[in-house]
């Protein structure tokens, strides 16, 4: 049975969105770069309304600006919207470990039952996303950090508004920090690469060590974010 056009143009309007965040995310549509409607549809050699409804989908998420007169412009994040993205992920994160604590009786950590099992892919795109953090291989990083904590998060959240809040929060930090982390002469060893060891403590129940590890990975994003406004200190490590 052939797929209705329905189904065609909402599958078409998911691969440009896809393919455009992937743009934005990579760095090669930058920051307050404009285009309209017409020339994305152009590019792609398709239709302009799986295009209009990928470009609105991508305001959404806060990848986009849209103008009525002028088209789509990609949005721009000053250094104090992306600490405040790292302050709302922290508190979200934090109180999602904390609540997981408090719901168990007091008796030495153990991992939840099916848990683990179901941590094992997360395990293995974290393992991907620290060699590439320790390597300085950004493209590779940005890939498969975002997978890792949207997948965690689906796990330990329990909550699909509060994973994908956290996802959107996690895509728009990569769009800012991106640029910038491409400017570093060596990102060697400068990527936070503790995706592993966040792991190890979830699926040892262990709630504090888990919240130990988020909360040293936020103060490395956040120190980034000083020193991104202090260029004249030669060392910068990055973070997102």
């Amino acid at each position: 049975m052939p797929a209705s056009g329905g189904v065609t143009r909402s599958t078409l309007r998911q691969q440009i969105a896809d393919a455009l965040r992937d743009e934005v995310l990579a760095g090669r549509l930058k920051a307050g770069r404009e285009f309209t409607v017409k020339q994305i549809a152009e590019q792609y050699g398709v239709s302009a309304t799986p295009v209009r409804e990928a470009l609105v989908d991508l305001c959404a998420q806060g990848l986009l600006d849209s103008d009525q007169h002028r088209g789509f412009r990609v949005h721009q994040y000053s250094v104090d919207d992306y600490r405040r993205m790292v302050e709302a992920r922290m508190l979200v994160v934090e109180g999602v470990f904390r609540r997981r604590a408090t719901a168990l009786p007091p008796r030495p950590p153990a991992p939840e039952p099916g848990l683990g099992v179901a941590l094992v892919s997360v395990r293995r795109r974290g393992e991907a996303a620290a060699r590439a953090a320790r390597a300085g291989d950004l493209d590779v990083l940005v890939g498969y950090d975002i997978r890792y904590w949207r997948e965690l998060g689906r796990l330990i959240a329990a909550n699909d508004h509060l994973a994908d809040f956290l996802h959107r929060l996690r895509v728009q930090a990569w769009a800012f920090s991106v640029p910038h982390l491409r400017s570093e002469r060596d990102l060697v060893g400068r990527l936070w690469s503790g995706h592993v060891d966040l792991v190890d403590a979830i699926t040892r129940g262990d709630a504090e060590a888990a919240v130990t590890v988020v909360r040293e990975y936020n103060a490395h994003a956040l120190e980034w974010a000083d020193r991104l406004e202090r260029p004249e200190r030669p060392e910068r490590r990055g973070g997102a």
